[in-house]
């Protein structure tokens, strides 16, 4: 069975484009382009047998099916031939049982899907495995394309400069000067891609690289380019395939630049559209109240979009105020009877710590996430028997400072801050100091 994509309009006008030809926005009307699958052809097989063939790819040492991603390569970019694929063992991530913590919410079953845990360290790897696969196979059939460009608050372009470097390929980064972790500044670098540190927030950058993309040779890597959203998508896929194929109760996503919501959204949607799903999950997106344009909409019902001018946030990677994918994200979260929420600063970063006492290590936008799950769960929103699953988008060693600030108490909140002891190298007083600890419950959650 032969299997094809295009891109085609949200917005419905007529038409359509091969996924190798360089088109970011629809040329009719300007608005932003998906990913159309043939679903005539892929339901010629049923969907117990995609289950099947999932399962049996799964993390398998075939290439190139140990990837997450192109374990599902028919419902992805079908069209990449085998040695054009750019993979760095992305997908196939932990869907880790947060027991503790969703016990001390009331939640008999809380999951986080670890997305950071992947070769850059964030959920990036699973869009950007798609789009420099399809950029090195323009290449090889003469496209003349000379870099690939993205703004970014940090992942995105440590995820390009990793793929890119693989694959041989140039890669350009515009990033906002000194709103970035050195971590995530330090891996565009070291993986040779020519960076920009430019004297603007996000957005800013953003504006700078569509009219970069204009230029002959230069292909845009950001989420308004719908291949990302295609391999971000299998994130729900997973999701389900890790439950046994059963949709969880809730879903819920950091929300910055609004690519991530739209993919998942798309990915649940493709299971119902052939036969995997027969319900979807409520999706909510959590926002910084610092950059909450998405949040502002939705309290207005929907009225209207308004872009803000995004505040300092320790959740930089969602430091965001005018999203790209507004509009697919409005869209998805009207088919999953989704909601909006938004976390303080204060918020995020005791949400972050008290999850850390539980055994995980998460980022500060996992954070926000988190602080989203504790308000709607507080409100009833969420019920104790529902399946909940928080988006963790990037590894919480990248936002080290973040952690050494909060228990060094420097945020804005140290509600459960844990400072070391100094003590001379005397017995007594280190058993005293452990021994009184012992006393103590500051292990516990909450």
């Amino acid at each position: 069975m032969t299997y094809s994509a295009q891109l085609r309009c949200i917005a419905g006008c007529p038409g359509g484009h091969r996924l190798d030809e360089i088109v970011y926005r629809c040329r009719a009307c300007g608005g932003l382009l998906e990913v159309a699958h043939d679903l005539e052809a892929l339901r010629a097989r049923s969907a117990a047998a995609w289950m099947k063939l999932f399962d049996d790819r799964y993390k398998r040492t075939t290439w190139p099916f140990g990837s997450g991603v192109w374990g599902k390569r028919e419902w992805v970019a079908p069209h990449v031939r085998d040695e054009n694929v750019v993979s760095l063992d992305e997908g196939g991530t932990n869907l880790f049982w947060a027991d503790r913590y969703g016990k001390s919410l009331g939640l008999d079953e809380l999951w986080v899907k670890l997305c950071g845990n992947s070769h850059s360290g964030s959920f990036k790897d699973l869009g950007m495995t798609v789009l420099v696969s399809v950029v090195k196979q323009m290449v090889q059939d003469g496209a003349p394309i000379r870099a690939i460009a993205c703004a970014s608050t940090g992942d995105t372009s440590a995820s390009l400069a990793a793929y890119c470097a693989a694959a041989g390929l140039r890669a350009v980064v515009l990033l906002p000067a000194g709103k970035i972790t050195t971590a995530q500044l330090v891996q565009p670098i070291a993986h040779g891609a020519t960076v920009l540190a430019l004297d603007t927030d996000f957005d800013g950058c953003m504006a700078l690289v569509q009219r970069l993309a204009e230029e002959p040779g230069v292909y845009l890597a950001n989420s308004m380019n719908s291949l990302r959203l295609e391999g971000q998508k299998t994130v729900a896929v997973e999701i389900v395939q890790q439950f046994d194929w059963e949709a969880p109760d809730w879903v819920f996503i950091p929300g910055g630049n609004l690519g991530n919501v739209s993919a998942l959204g798309a990915g649940f949607d493709m299971m119902i559209e052939l036969g995997l799903l027969s319900k979807r999950p409520r999706i909510c997106v959590a926002q910084a109240a610092s950059a909450n344009p998405l949040y502002l909409a939705y309290k207005r019902g929907w009225d209207q979009f308004e872009p803000v001018v995004a505040q300092p946030t320790e959740a930089s990677a969602i430091r965001i105020g005018n999203p790209v994918s507004f509009a697919k994200a409005i869209r998805a979260l009207q088919r999953h009877d989704g909601v909006v929420e938004q976390a303080t600063e204060e918020e995020l970063a005791d949400a972050a710590a008290v999850a850390d006492r539980t055994g995980m290590f998460t980022c500060p936008h996992t954070g926000v996430a988190l602080a989203a799950l504790v308000k709607l769960r507080a409100a009833g929103t969420v019920e104790p028997g529902q399946r909940v699953v928080v988006v963790s988008t990037a590894n919480g060693l990248k936002f080290t400072d973040f952690k050494v600030r909060y228990h060094d108490g420097q945020l804005a909140s140290d509600t459960h801050r844990n400072a070391p002891i100094a003590l001379p190298a005397e017995y007594t007083k280190v058993r005293d100091a452990v021994l009184g600890s012992l006393d103590t419950s500051a292990a516990e959650p909450g």
